[in-house]
């Protein structure tokens, strides 16, 4: 097994690891009931997309 010729300095190291980091999922609010939703899509909630009806209450 290869084994490094030189140790990997601190700053090299966090360097590699800089995009890394995890992020936080993406959410609003449902303009209809404020419920929290991911953008772009239908609202669980209520079943509107940008001021349209497109799941029916009865279907929920």
């Amino acid at each position: 097994m290869a084994v490094p010729f030189r140790k990997v300095s601190k700053t090299r190291k966090r360097m590699r690891r800089a995009h890394n980091a995890l992020t936080s999922k993406t959410v609003t609010s449902c303009p209809k009931c404020g419920e929290m939703i991911k953008p772009h899509r239908v609202c669980k909630n209520c079943g509107y997309y940008k001021d349209e009806e497109i799941i029916s209450k009865d279907a929920l």
